[in-house]
Order: structure tokens, then sequence, then C-alpha cells
């Protein structure tokens, strides 16, 4: 499995006041192997979370879709994010608010 994790901020510019509209600190993980990669992302002010967003097959990008959630690189990723204090760990599923928990058995 390769790792790639980047830093990104997106944010207003500051007023006067060095005050910001909108401010969001978050890093990027994408856990690649030859054929498939799960990207996820976790806030800077939420540390012990993190959320699968998506996955691409052979470089085309996806929905995740539920048979994800047991491929053994998917598996591997949550293993990762979990050894860097990620406990609280959801996927985008599109249902309710987008996202849901993982099963309780992962």
């Amino acid at each position: 499995m390769q790792i790639e994790q980047t830093h990104h901020i997106d944010a207003s510019e500051p007023d006067e006041s060095g005050m910001y509209e909108y401010y969001y600190e978050y890093d990027i993980y994408r856990f690649k192997d030859t054929s498939i990669c799960f990207v996820a992302r976790s806030y800077a002010d939420e540390p012990d979370e993190a959320h699968f967003l998506s996955a691409e097959t052979n470089g085309n990008s996806r929905f995740l879709e539920r048979s994800d959630l047991k491929h053994p690189l998917f598996l591997s990723a949550l293993s990762h994010l979990r050894s860097r204090g990620k406990v609280h760990i959801r996927w985008f599923s599109r249902k309710g608010n987008g996202y849901e928990a993982l099963p309780e058995n992962m």
C-alpha cells in the first residue's frame, strides 16, 4: 500500500481584524495499490475523526460502495488511520447527511 498525505487550508481572505469568514484546515489521505485508491479526509480541529470520501478505480473517481468496506486495501487504510488516533471514522454513503459510521465489526 502506498500512502500519500497532503495538508490543505481552504480559507477566505482575512478581514481587517484578521478574522476569516471561513477557515478549513485538513489532511487528505490517498491509499493506493496497483488499480484502486481510497481517499479520506481529516480536519485539524477534529483530530480523532476521519471520513472516507471516494474511491478511484484505474484513475477514475467514483462514489464508495458498501462492498468497498471489505476490500483489503480499505481495511489496511482503516488500520493506518486508527494507528494515527482516528477513532471516529465514517464513510460517504450519500445517505442521511451523506456520511455514516462504519459497521460495528470493523
